[in-house]
């Protein structure tokens, strides 16, 4: 099981990560966007810590105060939800 909720954390956080990154792409082209909500469910999903990582390094969103805010909240609100779990 332990094996399992890691591989999935694993891919939601790489499949965030690579979300932001076209997102970014398809803003700098005038290409049609992804939306918001679907970035925050990604995140929610498991992919904080992707969608984090993948705002910085792509320089995305990062002018908007609900992700800048918003996006590190849920990786700690899973972090600590990850740390009662395993107690």
């Amino acid at each position: 099981m332990c094996k399992f909720v890691a591989a999935y954390l694993i891919l939601m956080n790489i499949i965030a990560f690579l979300v932001m990154g076209i997102d970014k792409h398809r803003a700098k082209v005038h290409r049609w966007r992804i939306s918001e909500k679907t970035l925050f469910l990604l995140a929610l999903l498991g992919g904080s810590a992707g969608s984090v990582l993948g705002m910085y390094s792509f320089r995305h969103k990062t002018r908007h105060w609900y992700f800048v805010w918003g996006m590190p909240f849920i990786l700690v609100l899973q972090i600590v939800l990850g740390i009662v779990i395993m107690k």
